[in-house]
């Protein structure tokens, strides 16, 4: 896939969390089912945007703290890097692992925060999850809607149960427009590992980072 239209993919991603949705009940944020984790956090961060002039005047450095800040803490992001990663990963050093982790939160961070441009002109509905209570892992899936577009872009969480005292729900996926994103970046990440080796990766990340920093 072609690196801009991944662009434009995970641009919807950050549409999802942001759309204009009700706020819940203290009720029913207590409540930890995946599909109330998405739309509580998707509420919390549109909040944030309204309340914040910096943000809504595109201070790029506030935009990446309340991505970094109010989304990110609600992935799984060792098991996402991983995954996108794909059998390297095991291969990996503990150092290497640490990088691929920091790049990779950087590539996608600066991604999400550039799409917050949009969120004024989304709005996104959440269709009823279908799971157990004792299920350990559950897909959420929703519909944004952007106006002038009648035709809604499938977004779908692919979310994981945390055990114990803070228990809830993690994110580890995401599926825009039927691309499910891991295994996405897990094709493109492994044409570099097989070029470069898991440094040449590293390094690949760390130059896309600069690149987009310099444009942001």
């Amino acid at each position: 896939m072609h690196r801009r239209t991944l662009h434009r993919l995970l641009s919807a991603v950050v549409v999802g969390f942001i759309g204009s949705l009700p706020a819940l009940s203290p009720a029913q944020a207590a409540d930890d089912a995946a599909e109330a984790m998405i739309l509580k956090l998707s509420t919390e961060v549109l909040d944030s945007i309204k309340a914040d002039p910096a943000i809504k005047a595109g201070d790029i450095s506030r935009i990446i703290s309340l991505v970094d800040t109010k989304i990110m803490p609600h992935v799984n992001f060792q098991r996402m890097t991983a995954s996108s990663v794909g059998p390297s990963w095991r291969q990996a050093t503990p150092e290497q692992k640490k990088r691929l982790q920091e790049e990779y939160k950087v590539l996608l961070v600066r991604t999400y925060a550039g799409a917050l441009a949009q969120v004024n002109e989304m709005t996104v509905t959440a269709k009823p999850t279908r799971a157990a209570p004792e299920d350990k892992e559950v897909v959420v899936r929703t519909e944004v809607r952007g106006k002038g577009n009648p035709e809604p872009v499938q977004l779908d969480y692919r979310l994981e149960r945390t055990p114990g005292e803070g228990r809830g729900w993690r994110i580890y996926n995401l599926n825009v427009m039927g691309v499910w994103l891991v295994e996405t970046y897990r094709t493109q990440f492994a044409q570099e590992v097989n070029a470069k080796g898991i440094d040449g990766l590293i390094a690949s990340l760390v130059e896309r980072n600069k690149t987009n920093a310099k444009k942001a």
